[in-house]
C-alpha cells in the first residue's frame, strides 16, 4: 500500500547517498550531470542540517565516493557488499541519529535498478516514506534507470527531483537558511534525459 505523501521535515528526514564512486564514471551515461545534481542536493542537505548516510559498494575495488561530493558532514560512510544500503551498520546509525527511525528517506545514487531499488524496497518494508531523486540517479543503461523508477513508483515511492526536495525542505522564503540554499538552486539542474510518463507529466515534476 502506498504511503501517505507529506511535506519533508529536516528533523525527520534522512538523506541516503548510494555508491556514487569514481570507478563507475566510465560506465555511466550522464555521470557528470548526475554528480552535479547530487552535489547541489547534498550541499543543500548540509545547509539544512539534514543527516546524511553514505555507502560505498566494495570500496576496496571500486574506490571511494567521488571527490566532487562533500560528504564531510555524513553521520556514517560505510563500505558494503550487500546491494541494499540497509546493512547492520546503517541500521545502527539510523537508530543512533533518530532514536528510532526517520519518517522519510531521500535516496539517490546508483545503480538505480540494483542498489537504489533494493534499498528503497527495504525502507518501504519498514513503513518509512521513500523519496527517489530521479535526477540524481543513474544506471549503465538509461532504460534500466527509467524502468526502475517506474517499478519504484508502483511500489509506493515518491519519484521527485533535487530541486523539489530542496524547496520542500525549505518551505518558506523567510527560512533563515534560504539565502544559502538559493545560491545552490540558482543554476538550473543538469538534464538527465528522463523519459516522460503515459500521463504526460515529467518523471521529476515538482508537482508530484
Amino acid at each position: 500500500m502506498a504511503l501517505r505523501r507529506c511535506h519533508l521535515n529536516p528533523k525527520k528526514t534522512l538523506f541516503l547517498l548510494c555508491d556514487i564512486q569514481e570507478k563507475f564514471r566510465p560506465a555511466m551515461p550522464l555521470f557528470d550531470n548526475m554528480v552535479k545534481n547530487a552535489d547541489k542536493l547534498t550541499k543543500a542537505g548540509k545547509a539544512l542540517d539534514v543527516p546524511l548516510i553514505v555507502t560505498e559498494h566494495y570500496p576496496e575495488k571500486l574506490g571511494k565516493t567521488v571527490e566532487q561530493l562533500d560528504i564531510s558532514h555524513a553521520k556514517l560512510v560505510s563500505g558494503k557488499t550487500y546491494f541494499s544500503m540497509f546493512t547492520p551498520e546503517v541500521k545502527a546509525a539510523i537508530k543512533d541519529i533518530f532514536n528510532d527511525k526517520p519518517e522519510d528517506v531521500v535516496l539517490y545514487g546508483l545503480e538505480s535498478h540494483i542498489c537504489v531499488e533494493q534499498t528503497a524496497i527495504d525502507f518501504l518494508q519498514q513503513n518509512i516514506n521513500v523519496y527517489i531523486v530521479a535526477d540524481c540517479c543513474s544506471s549503465r543503461l538509461n532504460q534500466d534507470r527509467d524502468l526502475a523508477l517506474d517499478r519504484l513508483r508502483q511500489a509506493g515511492c515518491v519519484i521527485t527531483t533535487s530541486e523539489s526536495v530542496i524547496f520542500d525542505l525549505v518551505r518558506d522564503k523567510n527560512n533563515p537558511k534560504f539565502d544559502a540554499v538559493r545560491k545552490l538552486v540558482n543554476p538550473p539542474s543538469q538534464d538527465m534525459k528522463l523519459t516522460r510518463q503515459p500521463s504526460g507529466s515529467d518523471v521529476g515534476s515538482s508537482k508530484l
